[in-house]
């Protein structure tokens, strides 16, 4: 048998998936031995009865072998002529306490050295498993840190001697907690048989596999003991339920019921597809069917997407970018370019793509180019992507199957690094500030970053679509938040997946943050109740990227149940450490380290404390560095000095972009003086803290509102509606120094008339609560220093004082503004006004 051109290549990691040659590669396979010796000791039968398996084997549908002990050089020149890969189990003596014994390390790596030598990266290799299933009361006896790195120390031989060559470790549920970083891909051997738990304990994987792919090492049915017609049905919906979850693969335990371990024949199992005799069981043609059908299992429905793609100057990246989304693997979707405004080729390049609508629009924004977007999309869905993301060939597969499986209103998915990316970029992506997700559980997301994420286009309708006050940043947090509020679910889909540029460039990277800050500054007013005091975001989730965001002080902590005899041993991973990265906020440089500086000047002894202050602000950045999981490949000398820099750097661009947001000083619209000096009535000079309105016809309350909110936005008021969390209705950014929130109330009388009651509280704003704490803090610092009051205190006193009263006149400006514009509506409503008591 001839091998073919493709199979002669080797498989390599493409994402969450493997590719060979030009096609993704899905494993497809079946366990295979061992045997008892052949006639030359080798663990594998003979070659002619090897020869009628590997046909059987092809028969089957499946194109892997998983094997237990190294084969010899003709089991894989066999299996490259039948074109099976071989997953090769690595043996060594890893049932004993090796951690504690200097040969029994060496031993291992030169079995692994070994292996890999012998192999000779004989293309029929499709991976190595350094060694599977380890006992997890050795593990606690060895210490789980040390065990993953003696793993990786293992993949690490095996790459000294084919750097090429793709490793992983056979783990279990038993071990679920280790986590070492070499390994190419995750290999799991679970044996659930039950549907439900089965399925979710897949997407706890896919959590823990995150970027890397997942692989189903071993899962089976014993005939003897589960009965072949118990078998069959599992087995059925477990082929299905693996890739459907979007792994790369699965093998299954086994192909046949011969079986030889530990010098004897097992007689008392029968897990195989095949009875010793290699005759067919009834789970056989489930597994050939299934296989069959694997990977791309029919979805429930195949609704329309529209895919979104708003450019701006994204000309660089956009035709990888349209060349991806011409090739998806999805019977029905549109792509529609929405140009925003571009002054690069962006134009010149779309008019290549006639399977594309290409809009354009002046330079508006993020947020109304992706309305433009929604507005002319014919799909009953709607998914975004950027123009510097290129997209995996199944992504719409994945993320419409899991939108439909999920009883879900929207749904996201990764974004990776392309391979070809710079070593700069790698940096930026274990950099803090980059895309991420947010999940509440191992399905459910609280956020989905916006270059991949997907939504049924009547939610984005029903919600107004995106806000346009979004021009750069924020559009998708806004979003997600709004439809939870709503009480609809968004979920995530680890196997949809873009590739995504990342700026490659320190300038272009703090441009980026700068944006970011922008955005910031707009969701605290909108979504107070999700930031705290200083302005940043509070998450209920867990944030999944491939930055930390921040120094991991406390070690993780291990569920190895009673005597480590837990089934399921789950690691739990300690938070960053808050305080400590909140030495590097902009606020700890403002607040304590430039005070501390400037007294220092006056009173030297202060120069230890502000020196040590600075010290512990650089140190946590170069921890946070040292800490980057940065990928091997794109490693360089200065790569962790960069993350350094940019972990100092990251969070003072941010906060001062987030704060220059806050603090602006926008002015009352003039047309608000305009229409209290024309207004012909004897209020407008009153300071209201309560305005009354009868209405002798009935009126819905929240008609009345609309008519409010109309009038503050025609006249230009920053303003901020009640999402369903505050305790007013609309917040009113006023006066320079002062905010106003209006809160009113519906009375019924008789005769279908009703008394409208608006209160009006004003508050300071942020700026000047910032203005009145840093002068006040700053004489408490001198005067706690120097023990007495020096003349100019009383002076800075004196000045707070005077801010104080003005604010007091500011805020009673903004209510006399606001209770004028409540008169101007009740008027147009023909309400009539009544004096308060």
């Amino acid at each position: 048998m001839a091998s073919s051109p493709a199979s002669m290549h080797h498989v390599v990691v493409d994402g969450k998936f493997f590719r060979l040659a030009e096609e993704k590669f899905y494993l497809k396979g079946v366990t295979y031995g061992p045997f008892a010796p052949n006639a030359e000791g080798e663990s594998f039968v003979t070659r002619a009865q090897t020869q009628q398996d590997f046909e059987l084997i092809r028969e089957l549908g499946a194109n892997t072998l998983r094997v237990y002990c190294l084969p010899p050089r003709w089991v894989l020149d066999l299996a490259l002529d039948f074109g099976l890969r071989l997953l090769i189990d690595i043996p060594w003596n890893k049932h004993l306490c090796f951690l504690d014994s200097p040969p029994l390390r060496e031993e291992a790596r030169k079995a692994v050295r070994r292996a890999v030598r012998e192999c000779a990266s004989h293309p029929a290799v499709f991976a190595y498993s350094v060694v599977n299933e380890l006992s997890p009361d050795l593990v606690r006896w060895s210490g789980a840190k040390a065990v993953a790195a003696f793993i990786d120390e293992l993949v690490v031989s095996a790459k000294e001697v084919d750097p090429h060559c793709l490793c992983t470790f056979g783990n279990f549920p038993s071990t679920e907690f280790l986590r070492p970083q070499e390994i190419d891909f995750y290999c799991f051997n679970v044996y659930l048989h039950q549907q439900r738990p089965f399925e979710n304990y897949l997407s706890r994987l896919q959590m823990i596999a995150e970027t890397k792919p997942l692989l189903l090492g071993e899962f089976g049915i014993d005939s003897l003991r589960e009965g072949e017609k118990q078998k069959r049905e599992i087995l059925d919906w477990q082929i299905e339920s693996v890739f459907r979850a979007g792994l790369a693969g699965a093998v299954i335990y086994s192909f046949t019921d011969d079986w030889f371990k530990d010098g004897r024949q097992i007689e008392d199992w029968a897990f195989g597809l095949t009875n010793r005799n290699r005759e067919r069981k009834e789970s056989f043609a489930v597994v050939q069917r299934q296989f069959a059908a694997a990977p791309y299992f029919p979805l429930p429905q195949y609704f329309k997407v529209s895919i979104v793609v708003a450019c701006y100057n994204g000309a660089r990246t956009l035709k990888t970018c349209l060349d991806s989304l011409s090739k998806l693997n999805y019977p029905n979707y549109e792509v529609i370019l929405v140009d925003d405004g571009s002054t690069d080729t962006t134009p010149q390049i779309a008019s290549l793509y006639k399977n594309i609508r290409a809009l354009r629009q002046s330079n508006l924004g993020l947020s109304v180019a992706r309305n433009t977007g929604i507005s002319a999309a014919e799909g009953d869905i709607v998914a975004f992507t950027d123009s510097d993301c290129r997209a995996d060939e199944d992504w719409l597969y994945y993320l419409i199957g899991d939108l439909l499986k999920g009883n879900l209103t929207g749904i996201g998915g990764h974004n990776f690094l392309p391979p070809e990316d710079s070593p700069t970029a790698a940096a930026v992506l274990v950099s803090p500030g980059g895309p991420a997700h947010v999940m509440l559980t191992d399905r459910l997301a609280e956020h989905i970053p916006g270059c991949n994420m997907a939504f049924y286009k009547w939610s984005l309708l029903e919600i107004g679509g995106f806000d346009p006050i979004y021009r750069k940043a924020g559009d998708d947090v806004d979003v997600c938040w709004r439809l939870q509020q709503r009480g609809y679910r968004i979920g995530f889909s680890s196997a949809g997946f873009v590739w995504h540029y990342r700026r490659s460039t320190v300038k272009e990277y703090l441009k980026q943050q700068q944006g970011y800050g922008e955005a910031e500054a707009l969701l605290v007013r909108r979504h107070p109740e999700y930031f705290n005091s200083f302005g940043g975001s509070v998450w209920r989730g867990r944030i999944y990227t491939a930055a930390k965001f921040g120094v991991t002080t406390r070690r993780p902590i291990i569920y190895h149940g009673i005597f480590a005899s837990g089934f399921f041993q789950t690691l739990y991973t300690a938070e960053p450490a808050v305080a400590l990265m909140l030495c590097t906020s902009l606020e700890y440089h403002v607040l304590v380290l430039l005070p501390l500086f400037v007294l220092s000047v006056s009173f030297h002894q202060l120069w230890p404390l502000a020196i040590t202050g600075a010290v512990v602000s650089i140190a946590v950045c170069i921890a946070a560095g040292a800490q980057a999981d940065l990928p091997r490949n794109r490693r360089r000398w200065w790569s962790r000095p960069l993350v350094a820099l940019l972990f100092f750097l990251q969070p003072v661009v941010r906060g001062w972009a987030r704060y220059q947001g806050r603090l602006s000083l926008r002015p009352t619209p003039q047309v608000a003086y305009d229409s209290l000096e024309k207004m012909e009535n004897s209020h407008r000079n009153e300071v209201p803290e309560e305005n009354r309105y009868w209405a002798e016809a009935g009126m819905d309350r929240l008609n009345f509102l609309s008519s409010i909110l109309a009038r503050l936005e025609h006249q230009g008021w920053q303003h901020k509606v009640d999402a369903g969390w505050s305790d007013f209705d609309v917040e009113v950014y006023g006066s320079r120094w002062a905010h106003l929130q209006l809160t009113t109330v519906a009375e019924p009388h008789p005769g279908n008339r009703q008394l409208f009651r608006c209160r009006l509280v004003t508050l300071w704003s942020l700026p000047a609560k910032v203005a009145f704490w840093s002068a006040l803090g700053f004489e408490l610092l001198v005067i706690g220093v120097v023990r007495e009051t020096v003349p100019w205190i009383w002076l800075l006193l004196l000045l707070q004082v005077i801010f104080g009263w003005f604010i007091e006149q500011e805020q009673k400006d903004l209510r006399r503004l606001i209770g004028a514009l409540l008169d101007d509506v009740a008027h147009a409503r023909r309400l009539i006004r009544l004096e308060t008591a």
